[in-house]
């Protein structure tokens, strides 16, 4: 049995990201680890953390075990030298060229899945390349329509808009967007979830879920039926539910995940419980692809400090998908392996 290959980029140079990447690599995590990257920037990340670490040149050939500290790695140079906590734009385009290889190494059939570290997208905007996130980016590169998904043990949140600012919600909340939405979480929730009949819990857009109008209309003029529509399909959808009472333990009982309206609407609740559990995944790509649920704690890169359970959470839930999608591949790590205990943030 050959290890499932992981590619994993590391987002920002000047973050924490390569550390994280050197943390994860000294894990006996059950996966081929390939890092895209530059290679002297892991080597300095690593002598940061104080971790010993062998790296190599990823020649693709199949590895049927891995020992801690190994690591292999697709080398993408620099710019320039990193220098910890200070983005540097004449980066950006390092970092875009680990994403493209990233995508396009799993579309090939090269990887079996990418891990990705945080990055900076003010630096690659400040470069004067647009960006708005990863998500975007991989769906636009993989021409497929996507849905950010965060999920930790307890909890799967789904987002009907990203990175949006606040003021642009409501004219995205239409019902073609709404259907699209939906149709990939239910799809997604029954390919990698394994769910065969996933339970969807719709927030309402408003508060109170637009008291019956008197606090908004989007939720009679466009999310309730969407949801009539929907449901007549097959599909098990509840509400649209009030978001402030919608993560109570009652109502938790009663679905799988939740799409919520807008980015900061159910989040706070996801990583206020389970910040260094959760995992961002990006559902409706012809790839498997997770991430951490944090940015680029530029306060922390440098000092070797950082606390890579995030990551490995997301290497976890990545090898888990792999394995409910290829079920002869290796299992990932359980309990104390997977980095579970106290943070260092």
């Amino acid at each position: 049995m050959t290890l499932p290959r992981l590619a994993v980029t590391a987002g920002e140079p000047a973050g924490v990201g390569p550390e994280l990447i050197a943390r994860l690599a000294a894990t006996p995590l059950a996966a081929d680890l390939v890092a895209i990257t530059d290679r002297d920037l892991l080597e300095r990340a690593a002598a940061r953390c104080k971790l010993p670490i062998s790296l190599e040149d990823d020649d693709g050939a199949p590895r049927e075990r891995r020992e801690p500290g190994s690591l292999r790695v697709r080398h993408v140079p620099l710019g320039v030298a990193e220098t910890p906590g200070q983005p540097d734009p004449r980066n950006a385009r390092h970092v875009l060229a680990t994403l493209d290889e990233a995508a396009d190494g799993c579309m090939a059939g090269r990887y079996a899945a990418v891990v990705t570290a945080p990055l900076q997208k003010a630096s690659i905007n400040e470069a004067g390349i647009r960006f708005s996130g990863h998500t975007e980016y991989f769906a636009e590169r993989a021409r497929a329509d996507v849905v950010m998904m965060l999920a930790s043990p307890e909890l799967r949140v789904a987002l009907a808009t990203t990175h949006l600012p606040l003021a642009a919600v409501p004219a995205a909340i239409t019902g073609e967007s709404l259907r699209r939405t939906l149709r990939i979480v239910h799809a997604e929730l029954r390919a990698k979830f394994g769910l065969a009949a996933p339970r969807i819990a719709v927030l309402g857009l408003n508060p109170h879920a637009g008291e019956a109008g008197h606090l908004g209309h989007e939720e009679l003029d466009t999310i309730i039926p969407l949801l009539h529509e929907l449901r007549a399909e097959g599909m098990q959808l509840i509400g649209p539910l009030p978001a402030d009472t919608a993560f109570v333990p009652a109502q938790r009982a009663r679905y799988d995940a939740v799409l919520a309206m807008y980015h900061d609407q159910a989040l706070p609740v996801l990583k206020s419980e389970a910040f260094d559990r959760t995992v961002n995944l990006t559902l409706g790509l012809p790839f498997i692809r997770t991430s951490v649920d944090h940015g680029t704690a530029l306060d922390l890169a440098g000092s070797g400090r950082a606390d890579p359970a995030s990551l490995i959470a997301a290497a976890n839930m990545a090898l888990e998908l792999v394995a409910r999608r290829d079920p002869c591949s290796s299992s990932p790590l359980r309990g104390e392996e997977r980095g579970e205990g106290p943070t260092s943030r």
